[in-house]
């Protein structure tokens, strides 16, 4: 089992400040990920789950909200990376599609939960405010967190995962493109939109 319990409940309301710190910049590159995944695969999961194992959570805590859930995705994403890690054409595009899983796991997962036929451009895909104040991981010591998190909360599926992907995890718009299956241009569009009602939500609910 791939652990990622041992996180403090306090991080849950940051947003996910371990996404980042989650890329050791001391650890194997994907290059050299991509080449143990080939010859030595424990070796190479090994490597990947420390380079990626906080981020790919945070960001499916992100569209998930709850902890055990994301904890469920991020263990079936590696599954699902290790039994196809064969299939890695290009290394330099293993973080894309690393997440690109992810997001698909936690888009099935919501399936499975609610039956309906659900993607990124179904309304109400994702979880709602009222299961992110539900959360028995969410620490409100932190009210700014909290906040943002709720603003975050309010946005449609795309608008929330392009905002997410480029503000917590750090992506370049061209990476969002392929992570949700869009353009470059739409990605662009979708961030600044998303900015701009965050900011709306603290304007109206200081």
């Amino acid at each position: 089992m791939i652990s990622l319990t041992s996180r403090k409940k306090a991080e849950a309301t940051s947003g996910g400040s371990a996404a980042t710190q989650g890329r050791k910049a001391s650890g194997p590159g994907n290059r050299e990920i991509a080449r143990m995944l080939a010859t030595d695969p424990e070796a190479g999961m090994r490597a990947m789950v420390g380079a990626y194992g906080e981020a790919i959570y945070w960001h499916l805590r992100h569209i998930l909200v709850n902890h055990d859930d994301a904890e469920d995705a991020a263990q079936n994403t590696f599954i699902k990376v290790f039994n196809s890690r064969m299939e890695i054409r290009n290394p330099d595009s293993l973080k894309v599609w690393l997440y690109r899983i992810a997001t698909n796991e936690a888009i099935q997962l919501i399936r499975q939960r609610h039956p309906a036929d659900v993607s990124l451009d179904t309304e109400d895909a994702l979880p709602t405010l009222a299961e992110l104040k539900a959360e028995a991981y969410v620490d409100y010591t932190d009210l700014e967190a909290v906040r943002l998190q709720e603003a975050i909360g309010q946005l449609p599926p795309k608008q929330r995962l392009t905002f997410t992907l480029r503000y917590y995890d750090e992506l370049s718009y061209e990476e969002i493109a392929e992570v949700t299956g869009s353009t470059v241009g739409n990605a662009k569009v979708n961030y600044h939109i998303a900015k701009t009602k965050i900011k709306e939500y603290f304007k109206n609910n200081n």
